[in-house]
């Protein structure tokens, strides 16, 4: 194998996609590389930037030979070298789906030994090619910049923006911690891009959040300060102009709420610390640090695969695990209805205050606060859960505890029906892997386009204890 090293720039031809945004292309010596901003099948000129004794990692910096599926990236942000937040923005949006859908599929093959075709569905405002729409000069004559318009642009709800020692916010570069000036991020929701985040100073400040609920159209800023230099105070660069004591910040115009983080707690400058979402027909209150899906038609396209997949019926018992505000939970109990159970499962303390209050009007659904993990463990303890015949999870990125899947697996436990809900393919693909092993079948499995221009990908499994085959 030839000597390379970072920074050398080597003619390659991708072949694959692979998980997480990249195209993968083999060498005659052997030398398997890892490639952003091409697409499958392009010749291109790629710059090393990781190079391990197995693999290299590269961006494409020249195209010789283009795929049909290229396009003009709408943002001028997204490049080698540019902001790190979208992976696919270079290629036309059907061709985006169809990579995922090919991800899906080799996950499941590789991790759970299955072969499933799989189609990635767009979700609503996301259905037409895309574009963006230019508006008005301002009075200086200058043109503000372009502002999404739909086909994958303009949706994402929650933007957490980093912010440089110059107080400037911006997103950080791919695989780095260098914070790119964006001025206008194409994929953020318009509620986002009209407050302003990026367009003024942000002294003493880590990181800001802007999230907007797109149904009730509130808007929220979370502000997380500085890291403390000696003696206490937080470190501003030198000539950052700082709030006089005292005075009240500025805060952007039109955020309801403006909450200040620390560690794990949001304490709220001016307005309250949630917002109101809406989806399944009813609204959500839901913190302004807690998790609910980014893109606007997400919560109620998942919930209608939801509960379309376990059928609930009137006196059923149902699990929510990861339930977060509740959204699972609340459609659960109105269809199993007063002779029924319906349980969530939460570790996070305001998403357990949030469904609490959400689910109020449910007596029968209540929540447990705790590890998901520890809470399945109590067995005949105090506080063990009822036999289930249903069960949903929307867990983090790291997929399901190990001990999700011996609860589900214990025919003791009742389960017939498992809704998985799923924004990693690899750990999804793995945990049903585990569940094969337990007998268990891949009923339905629908993905959806959640995330357009990146990789990631949301996806519904369906699966059904052996006792129901």
């Amino acid at each position: 194998m030839m000597d390379y090293r970072a920074g050398q720039v080597i003619e390659v031809t991708t072949r694959d996609v692979a998980h997480g945004g990249w195209c993968v292309a083999r060498l005659e010596d052997g030398l398997v590389v890892f490639v952003r901003h091409t697409v499958p099948g392009e010749t291109v000129l790629a710059r090393l930037t990781e190079v391990t004794s197995r693999l290299a990692r590269a961006d494409a910096v020249e195209i010789l030979k283009a795929s049909p599926d290229r396009v003009q990236a709408p943002c001028p942000h997204a490049h080698p070298g540019g902001c790190g937040g979208c992976d696919w923005q270079h290629v036309a949006l059907p061709a985006q789906r169809s990579l995922k859908a090919v991800v899906v599929s080799q996950q499941l093959k590789r991790l759970a030994g299955l072969d499933r075709e799989v189609t990635v569905e767009a979700l609503p405002g996301d259905e037409g090619p895309g574009g963006v729409e230019v508006s008005s000069e301002q009075p200086g004559g200058e043109e503000t910049v372009a502002r999404p318009a739909g086909g994958g642009l303009g949706w994402r709800t929650r933007v957490q923006f980093a912010v440089r020692r110059d107080g400037v916010a911006g997103l950080r570069s791919h695989r780095s911690h260098d914070v790119i000036d964006v001025g206008q991020c194409l994929i953020a929701h318009p509620a986002i891009t009209d407050l302003g985040v990026t367009g003024r100073r942000w002294p003493g400040t880590s990181s800001v959040e802007a999230i907007v609920a797109a149904g009730s159209g509130e808007r929220a800023v979370v502000i997380t300060p500085g890291r403390a230099g000696p003696g206490g105070r937080t470190h501003q660069p030198p000539g950052t102009p700082r709030e006089r004591e005292g005075s009240t910040p500025s805060y952007p115009a039109g955020a309801d709420s403006v909450l200040r983080r620390a560690g794990h707690s949001l304490t709220p400058l001016h307005g309250h610390s949630y917002l109101s979402q809406h989806a399944a027909g009813r609204d959500w209150r839901v913190g302004a640090g807690a998790f609910w899906q980014v893109h606007p038609g997400a919560a109620d396209v998942l919930t209608d695969v939801v509960m379309g997949e376990l059928a609930p019926e009137p006196g059923d018992v149902a699990l929510d695990l990861y339930c977060g505000a509740g959204l699972f939970a609340g459609s659960l109990a109105l269809a199993v209805g007063p002779g029924g159970t319906v349980i969530g499962v939460e570790s996070d303390n305001a998403a357990v205050r949030d469904a609490r209050h959400n689910l109020r009007e449910w007596p029968w659904a209540r929540v447990h606060k705790g590890d998901v993990a520890a809470v399945l463990g109590r067995g005949g303890q105090p506080g063990a859960l009822p036999p289930a015949r249903l069960v949903v999870a929307d867990p983090p990125r790291a997929g399901l505890a190990r001990e999700v899947i011996d609860y589900l697996a214990a025919a003791e436990n009742g389960v017939a029906r498992f809704a998985y809900v799923s924004c990693d393919p690899a750990t999804m693909a793995r945990d049903i892997g585990l569940l094969l092993g337990h007998g268990w079948t891949l009923g339905g499995l629908r993905a959806f386009d959640a995330f357009p221009m990146t990789h990631h990908v949301e996806c519904v499994a369906t699966l059904l204890a052996p006792a129901t085959l």
